[in-house]
């Protein structure tokens, strides 16, 4: 086996007091595809700066095989003193390195290359900063939240680029539907220790809740010997006193290893404060417009939202999502057209931009708008350090200023704030951001129960599928279409992505890295079908038809033995007639439900065979 391009061993990191990194090992060997995982303030992302050399730990080595070169994606780009983005991605390469390459990757990412760093949105630091990692075509990539701000057509440009490229690849990234696409082998970072399996990102989940399980177990265990050893010491009959010094230090092993184990954390308690049930219709449009400088970003828009509805927003930056949003949110006028907004409504909004915090203020007095130590929630006070705790953030940090926070302690916080409002509707823009896997679950399973009515803009592919049940999207010349379903419903509808008229990936670099390079996978500029894949309702169908099934077989047993009794029918003539029916009724559905999982199943397993 080839020793690895990059290796840390026994790395040990203190932050706070509490060992943030305890004894962790990473070996990244050539080919590797590893995406990092863990809870928001883990360490995942000191971890990578340390293993791109620009954190020093407190003990442990890192090793990089000579010659090997790596580069890293921070989550926060830092341009320097570069006056261009061009002068930023040239900055990064090496004496070898093809300069062409500096501006075809920015050329194909649609930056220019004269852009000066100060006047970019966050999307386009994000693709100067990509330019800037790839144009080496580096042995090792460490990528920290590569998808952050980045949309739909440049995500998938950006996976087919990194599955064509040659270097090893380590991941930190909230995009279910990227690291499952990419990753080989997944490495958990949990309360300091670092574990790993030789699998991709989408046999974690399972993998992981073993593990806990497992843990919980031994933990049951240790308590239940730890209570039976207190038990001996307090009425056990008196043995030799060597044996006794044995069990007493035997004890004390036990409580101090009860003592010093570190819990899993906790899940966010995530729930919207919820107003008065709002009018049944919502928001209805009628030919909206709107441009800007001539240019048509809606035209002609127009439909009815209800309540209950999921909504997604979808589309290339630039397109105009949150002006699609503002329209008919009607927090912006339109040229044209009417938005009447329904009944009794009450907005909550999350907006996209984490700047809108004061990095100055502290997370207690961003809760509370500086007014004493409650926080309204559902009209109700509550102590800022209760309602913190709901967001996984500690009491000691109630007076932490908001600039020192990770990117997803920041968006918990925004989440927290937006969430306190009572609302029927909520608007979320891009609401994915910085936060980790598990508080997405927690917010999807939020979402789910919201009684009210959800309008969102995001990038997650997976997120939009489990949410939304429509999605709007734009056709160009400011003309939107809605398709029913989640993400990939409306591509399914439609038959092609939103990458028409994106980037392609980019070509390898011919210079001091020899010719032994895989090629990049093709994009075809033409548009394809999609391939065909379950919807979100046909999944849904697989995973809940065989309880419904067993419950339906369980009915019709329990219906036919009360019309086995023969003297039902001359006993109670309307109950035998009611029982018939309800048998014949179930046992249609039953030959309903059947037929729809087979079905189903003989798709699945048509797509997966392809």
């Amino acid at each position: 086996m080839a020793p690895p391009l990059l290796q840390l061993k026994d790395i040990g990191l203190t932050f706070g007091g509490r060992p943030l990194l305890d004894g962790v090992e990473l070996a990244v060997a050539a080919g590797d595809r590893l995406c990092l995982v863990g809870r928001n303030g883990s360490g995942k992302s000191t971890l990578l700066r340390i293993a791109a050399g620009l954190v020093e730990p407190d003990r442990g080595d890192r090793f990089v095989q000579p010659g090997a070169t790596v580069r890293y994606l921070p989550q926060e780009p830092d341009f320097g003193d570069a006056r261009t983005t061009l002068a930023h991605v040239e900055a990064g390469l090496g004496p070898g390195d093809d300069p062409y390459r500096a501006r075809y990757l920015l050329e194909q990412l649609g930056l220019t290359g004269d852009e000066e760093p100060a006047t970019l949105s966050g999307g386009e630091a994000r693709r100067a900063a990509l330019a800037r990692v790839l144009a080496p075509d580096p042995d090792i990539l460490l990528l920290d939240e590569p998808t952050n701000h980045l949309d739909l057509p440049v995500i998938e440009w950006l996976e087919a680029t990194l599955a064509g490229s040659r270097a090893a690849l380590v991941m930190i990234s909230h995009d279910r539907r990227f690291l499952a696409g990419l990753s080989r082998a997944t490495a958990w970072l949990d309360r300091g220790r670092l574990r790993r399996i030789e699998r991709g990102f989408s046999a974690f989940e399972a993998w992981r809740d073993e593990v806990l399980a497992e843990e919980e177990r031994e933990q049951h265990k240790l308590d239940r010997k730890i209570v039976a050893e207190e038990h001996w010491m307090r009425y056990g009959v008196t043995a030799r006193r060597k044996r006794n010094m044995r069990r007493v230090e035997l004890l004390a092993t036990m409580r101090r290893e009860r003592r010093d184990y570190r819990a899993a954390a906790g899940s966010v308690a995530l729930a919207a404060a919820q107003a008065d049930t709002s009018g049944a219709l919502v928001i209805e449009a009628k030919d909206v417009a709107k441009a800007y400088d001539g240019r048509p970003i809606v035209t002609g828009f127009s439909t009815r939202i209800r309540r209950g509805d999921r909504i997604g927003i979808v589309g290339p930056n630039g397109s105009g999502k949150t002006t699609l949003l503002s329209l008919i949110t009607g927090t912006l006028a339109p040229d044209a057209g009417t938005v009447r907004l329904g009944a009794n409504l009450e907005v909550a909004m999350l907006e996209q931009d984490r700047d809108s915090l004061d990095p100055a203020a502290t997370v207690a007095d961003t809760l509370t708008g500086g007014r004493g130590d409650s926080v309204m929630v559902a009209g109700k006070p509550r102590h800022v350090v209760g309602y913190m705790k709901d967001f996984l953030f500690a009491p000691e940090q109630a007076r932490t200023p908001v600039g020192v926070l990770s990117g997803g302690e920041r968006g918990r916080l925004m989440l927290a704030r937006a969430l306190a409002k009572p609302s029927n509707l909520l608007v979320l823009d891009e609401p994915t951001n910085d936060l980790d896997l598990d508080t997405l679950d927690v917010l999807e399973e939020m979402l789910g129960d919201y009684a009210g009515t959800v309008l969102l803009i995001s990038h997650d592919r997976d997120f939009l599928d489990r949410i939304v049940n429509a999605v709007l999207v734009p056709e160009g010349d400011g003309r939107w279409t809605e398709y029913a379903g989640g993400y990939s419903d409306m591509l399914a509808q439609r038959g092609r992505d939103l990458a028409r008229a994106t980037v392609a990936p980019p070509p390898k670099n011919t210079g001091d890295k020899g010719g032994d390079a895989a090629p990049p996978t093709p994009r075809d500029s033409e548009p394809k079908a999609g391939k065909r894949r379950l919807s979100f309702n046909e999944k849904h169908a697989l995973e809940t038809l065989p309880a419904r099934i067993a419950a339906l077989q369980a009915r019709i047993a329990a219906l036919h033995d009360t019309l086995a009794d023969p003297s039902l029918f001359v006993r109670d003539r309307k109950a035998f007639e009611e029982t018939s029916s309800a048998a014949a009724a179930a046992e249609a559905e039953l030959t309903a439900a059947e037929e729809r999982w087979l079905e189903l199943e003989i798709l699945r397993e048509e797509i997966e065979g392809r």
